[in-house]
């Protein structure tokens, strides 16, 4: 197999390297910084904590809190969101929180542009994000995002709940009212909204099935870690 050689490329080339990593894997940058004593200390450098996706780091590595401070004060795109979804929906600090995650959003961090783009439209109405996926991205990140399951036995806010139920009541059945495709399988409390219809459904139906799983399966993030210490 042949070996890219890192080492000959300029220094400046070596540490975008290094970052892009440590947003990619950070099972990979651990590797690398293993390699040799340039990429360890270019991995040692503060900015690279910058681009750690630290909601993707595999648990059996045990962060420790500490880094993810570090992190945070180094404006990772992640703890940001981190501190913006407890805000939001633990702490209800709706402003503070829904700025957080706009400021994950707007450097680019997926599962805040899909997280803010759908707290917006729950409790705003607000659809102007939704521009910015395609159906297939949503999908992708729409079961990235639901996937984390952080809340440690917590509920959602009074509000939240109350939002779904009026989803449940007053949306929902638009859904299987629409004859843009067949429905398959109903389902009034979103059990199975994602089996109801086929991927041609229309672009009403489909936002409609993915606020659904939203409602269905986003848990609030745990205050076993407390982001207001950060």
């Amino acid at each position: 197999m042949d070996y890219f050689p890192i080492l000959e490329l300029p220094e400046e080339i070596q540490a975008l390297v290094v970052e892009r990593l440590a947003g990619n894997s950070f099972t990979d940058l651990y590797g690398l910084r293993a390699s040799c004593k340039t990429m360890n200390a270019l991995a040692e450098r503060s900015r690279v904590n910058h681009f750690y996706d630290v909601l993707s780091v595999p648990r059996r590595l045990n962060m420790p809190s500490e880094l993810f401070k570090t992190c945070y004060t180094e404006r990772n795109p992640s703890t940001l969101y981190m501190k913006g979804v407890q805000f939001f929906f633990i702490f209800n600090l709706q402003e503070e929180g829904l700025a957080f995650m706009k400021l994950a959003a707007d450097e680019g961090y997926e599962r805040a542009v899909y997280t803010y783009a759908m707290t917006r439209k729950i409790f705003w109405g607000d659809e102007e994000y939704f521009a910015r996926f395609t159906r297939e991205s949503v999908v992708r990140i729409g079961k990235l995002v639901r996937s984390l399951k952080w809340a440690w036995g917590l509920t959602h806010s009074d509000e939240f709940l109350a939002k779904r139920d009026e989803f449940i009541s007053t949306v929902v059945p638009s859904f299987y009212s629409c004859q843009c495709v067949p429905v398959m399988e109903r389902d009034w409390v979103l059990w199975y909204i994602e089996n109801s219809k086929g991927d041609k459904m229309c672009n009403r139906c489909f936002w409609i099935k993915e606020l659904g799983l939203f409602f269905r399966e986003f848990e609030p993030m745990s205050v076993i870690m407390d982001t207001r210490e950060w």
